[in-house]
């Protein structure tokens, strides 16, 4: 049976006191809507569907980049959760299969749940609803059961006194075959609390045709909503506490878990070290057996096996380090590949460059890639010496086993086997310095 996502995305979140639509918040580098459509990913599901509303051009924008094949629909009116999912009718207009309905803000349902949904539904159940056993049930929705049976889901504000008792709560994923799903939905009224269209409702109307509901429980973890920037805070440490606990299973040895954050997307190799306070942003590729020493910062690079980094070391996007490379402290490389057994071992700047095999770049070197409008490319070849406090303006070329002086601002190629100097002459002043500084300090002393 093929499976279809709705995901729910058009509300405003007012509580996040933020000019930013609620589901474009961050949580491991990535905005919420994409935890959620990234969690659906292992069903393979046939279609996607973003429903959005409040500042929808960057919601679809954002839901196009993490999936360019989802279908963007909008909901205009805020008119409540069962309203939002009638405006994917059209987008799944012939489409049989079962719909999981999701919600950009609820970030971490497991993928083995929506499994476990998907097989409840294809075993027997009509509709499925994910529930949770909520500690501090509040104004979750309850699930009414009744012999193992779900008898109706009833909103907080619309239960009575006994109902408000029931601590097994509403999660609102809900799995259904979609011409039934729509189906239900045409039926629901808004006479409630809230004159809303609520999702919820389909299940007493389905228990009214005869039809089998049942509900599956998660760990309330699971169903965490994003609503507050306290929530959003939760959601961060909820996230970072799974993925130091997967990377410490997987192999990876951290001397103070604590301290170091993952992105939502950062792959890392058995046998690596990761020293304390270092932070991955999206996009990062570690391999095994790598050491990356404290304070490091990374985003959008890749390191192969062997390596060390650190500390206080920093690789932007586009960063390629080979094996056995050597980034020491105070060094930041953008956009640069750096090959086997190369060393960029002190306070040096790479941008735009390719770095040959086994090539050293000397402390404080910097390689100028930017003129104030383009950026340049400098390309070094195998072996290169680039002797310490050297500026490489590019473009520039520097051929293999060539050699450039401490202090050279090079401006012109280098080939192969020759040594480059690009500094000038010292000259000394016999007793200038001291006589400078005399001039200095009683000039200063005139201004008192």
């Amino acid at each position: 049976m093929s499976t279809a996502l709705i995901i729910l995305a058009a509300g405003h979140g007012s509580r996040m006191k933020s000019d930013k639509p609620k589901v474009l918040h961050r949580v491991a580098s990535a905005p919420l809507l994409w935890h959620a459509m990234r969690r659906a990913e292992g069903l393979e599901a046939e279609k996607t569907v973003v429903v959005v509303g409040h500042e929808g051009e960057q919601v679809a924008e954002s839901a196009k980049a993490c999936n360019p094949d989802c279908e963007v629909v909008w909901q205009h009116e805020q008119n409540g959760t069962g309203h939002a999912v009638q405006q994917a009718q059209a987008a799944l207009a012939g489409f049989d299969g079962d719909v999981i309905v999701l919600y950009g803000d609820t970030p971490f349902i497991a993928p083995e749940t929506l499994a476990r949904m998907l097989e409840a539904r294809t075993s027997g159940s009509d509709i499925v609803v994910l529930g949770f056993k909520a500690a501090e049930p509040g104004g979750y929705g309850r699930l009414v059961m009744e012999n193992g049976v779900l008898g109706a889901i009833v909103e907080a504000k619309d239960a009575t006194a006994e109902q408000r008792a029931i601590d097994f709560c509403n999660s609102g994923v809900i799995c259904a075959p979609a011409p039934l799903l729509f189906s239900l939905l045409e039926q629901v009224g808004s006479d409630n609390a809230s004159g809303e269209v609520y999702l919820t409702d389909i299940v007493a109307i389905a228990n009214a045709r005869g039809l089998a509901c049942s509900a599956i429980e998660c760990a309330e973890a699971e169903t965490m909503g994003v609503n507050t920037r306290a929530d959003l805070a939760r959601a961060e440490a909820t996230f970072q506490q799974a993925a130091r606990a997967a990377m410490l299973e997987n192999g990876v040895t951290m001397t103070a878990p604590e301290t170091v954050f993952f992105a939502f997307d950062t792959v890392i190799g058995r046998d690596t070290i990761i020293g304390p306070n270092v932070f991955f942003g999206p996009g990062v590729t570690v391999e095994n057996n790598v050491h990356i020493r404290v304070f490091c910062h990374f985003e959008g690079c890749h390191i192969s096996s062997g390596s060390i980094v650190g500390p206080f070391a920093r690789l932007r996007p586009g960063t390629e380090l080979g094996g056995d490379v050597k980034v020491g402290n105070f060094v930041e490389i953008k956009n640069a590949i750096v090959d086997r057994g190369a060393k960029v071992n002190h306070l040096s700047y790479v941008g735009d460059a390719h770095i040959g095999e086994g090539t050293n770049i000397g402390a404080g070197t910097i390689f100028c890639n930017y003129d104030g409008v383009n950026k340049h490319h400098t390309e070094i070849g195998k072996h290169v010496f680039v002797g310490s406090n050297s500026a490489l303006v590019a473009p520039v070329t520097l051929g293999d086993e060539a050699f450039v002086t401490t202090g050279a601002v090079v401006t012109e190629d280098v080939p192969a086997g020759d040594m480059a100097f690009a500094r000038v002459r010292q000259v000394t002043k016999k007793g200038l310095g001291k006589r400078f500084m005399e001039r200095l300090r009683a000039a200063k002393a005139t201004k008192k």
